[in-house]
């Protein structure tokens, strides 16, 4: 049975501690190479900026090392929000909005309920994945909200189960965080936003040593 590595209490997350990737925040686990977890995750749009649950440490991960992520399940809750925000994302030209709007979204047996504000449900097929997932980089904490060579806020839906997506190492233990699960996206957030959700992933995580890539790649079978 998989080992279950909790995500913090919503009323302690911490915009300096768990909206950064960074090598300044204590461990919450360790985890053995070719070993099995289950990581809860909170959504992008709680208390605090896109937190993650974090930093795993993996056992015996160096700097020049390949960590190796093999992306098993994401469990659904049974809803998700999306939202568009005044000056933020790709339309925000486009629209004439003075105050952010959420919605939230039914997810049921497969899929995700929207519904119109002029009533009407239109079904769309969860397909979730992982939004941000990264390792410390080398020298300082970076935000969650930023993509790079320590992978991150790639918002990517092929990090999604069924693939393997591979990141450098560049600190001892690699020190994992992850989180900004969505349920259904397009190939980029238009509007900044998915349908984001709570989550349980479960991962294999394991090293190749001595083996840097240099950026993140992801392996589909």
């Amino acid at each position: 049975m998989a080992r279950r590595i909790t995500k913090k209490p919503l009323e302690k997350l911490d915009q300096l501690v768990d909206s950064v990737l960074g090598p300044h925040v204590p461990p919450i686990a360790s985890v053995a190479p070719g070993e099995v977890v289950e990581v809860e995750t909170w959504s992008a749009l709680e208390r605090v900026t896109n937190p993650v649950t974090g930093p795993i440490e993996v056992e015996g991960a160096e700097a020049g090392d390949n960590l190796v992520i093999e992306i098993l399940d994401i469990e659904l809750p049974d809803e998700g929000t999306t939202a568009i925000f005044p000056s933020f994302g790709g339309l925000e030209g486009w629209l004439n909005l003075m105050e952010p709007r959420r919605k939230m979204c039914e997810i049921r047996e497969g899929k995700v309920l929207y519904v119109t504000d002029g009533g009407k449900t239109v079904e769309l097929n969860a397909d979730p994945f992982i939004g941000t997932i990264g390792v410390s980089p080398e020298f300082e904490a970076i935000t969650t909200l930023s993509p790079g060579r320590h992978g991150g806020n790639m918002d990517c839906p092929d990090v999604r189960p069924g693939n393997t997506l591979i990141l450098p190492v560049f600190r001892p233990g690699a020190l994992l965080g992850l989180g900004d699960v969505h349920a259904v996206q397009g190939d980029g957030e238009v509007c900044g936003v998915a349908v984001e959700i709570p989550a349980v992933v479960t991962l294999r995580l394991d090293l190749q040593k001595g083996r840097s890539i240099g950026w993140p790649r992801i392996v589909s079978p």
